[in-house]
């Protein structure tokens, strides 16, 4: 395996730079606009509905990783496996970005789960929320295509297609997470062929984006108006923006990237101070939303471990 060169590790901090720089940058040219546009006692309503969404949004998440878990035939008590996903889940705003994933990688392996499917486990549920974001961009039209041909994305869960993409996968994460050479005994490769596809985890990751754009369309009616581009794209663009922000290395969490492509998609399409202040409060709430959830588990987590 080849190493990570240095271009490689300095690419995400520049884009993370860049697209916090641009978005500060345009909020300075359009802040006083936005401050215009501060929110009424309903509004105020709407953004606590939104954090809400957002909260129920990530216990639909960590059901989705329960099911992979199963699937990867790694079954563990649902009330463990959640509570430590919300507890991880805030780790991804960490410098890096791969925290969330080391934290719930070392967690399977205490619990006995062996290091190949562990390894699974946390890069294939990336993996469904990218599908799943794919999936939603056809209610935005054609965009060019892109909404005719993202759908054909599911056919990488074809077992023929997807184990060589896991294998791909594995090679580049190990070094990074620090499993060199633990997949690779024999007796973790007599496991590497999947014979099926995880439909149930794909399934749960629909109701987890449609709450976290719930969240979303709480910002939007506050700020701006779901009318004024209709559901469907504001669906849309929601869904690249965040799946763009998923995989495209940058600030972590995503923070800047997706307000970058949003800003981007949507440009010309209504004042940018309305989507601007949509976009800005959106990043609030999720943050809100992660805090709460990650510090109601670790809340929880000793009830849960007296209950057992």
């Amino acid at each position: 395996m080849r190493p990570i060169s240095n271009w490689q590790r300095l690419i995400g901090p520049l884009v993370g730079f860049i697209s916090v720089g641009f978005l500060l940058t345009t909020l300075w040219r359009h802040g006083h606009q936005v401050l215009e546009l501060a929110p009424d006692q309903q509004g105020w309503a709407l953004l606590l509905f939104g954090v809400a969404a957002t909260v129920a949004a990530q216990w639909f998440n960590g059901l989705a990783w329960w099911a992979l878990l199963n699937w990867l035939r790694s079954p563990l008590p649902l009330i463990e496996v959640l509570l430590l996903f919300m507890r991880t889940n805030i780790y991804k705003y960490l410098p890096g970005g791969i925290w969330h994933q080391a934290g719930r990688l070392r967690w399977l392996k205490q619990r006995g789960v062996g290091a190949r499917r562990a390894l699974l486990a946390v890069l294939l549920d990336p993996l469904l929320m990218l599908l799943a974001a794919l999936c939603l961009l056809p209610l935005g039209g054609l965009q060019g295509g892109l909404g005719l041909l993202s759908p054909f994305a599911l056919l990488l869960l074809r077992p023929r297609w997807l184990n060589p993409l896991l294998e791909r996968l594995l090679l580049s994460k190990r070094a990074l997470l620090n499993l060199s050479g633990e997949v690779e005994s024999d007796e973790l490769k007599q496991d590497q062929a999947l014979l099926s596809s995880p439909w149930a985890a794909l399934l749960l990751q629909f109701p987890f984006l449609l709450l976290r754009f719930g969240g979303f369309a709480c910002c939007i009616v506050c700020f701006s108006s779901i009318n004024s581009l209709g559901i469907g794209l504001w669906l849309a663009a929601f869904a690249l923006a965040w799946l763009v922000g998923l995989v495209v290395p940058g600030a972590p969490g995503g923070i800047g990237v997706f307000e970058l492509v949003l800003l981007a998609r949507l440009h010309g399409s209504l004042p940018e101070a309305e989507l601007l202040a949509v976009v800005i409060s959106y990043r609030l709430i999720s943050v809100v939303a992660e805090l709460l959830t990650a510090a109601a588990a670790q809340l929880d987590q000793p009830i849960a471990i007296r209950s057992q």
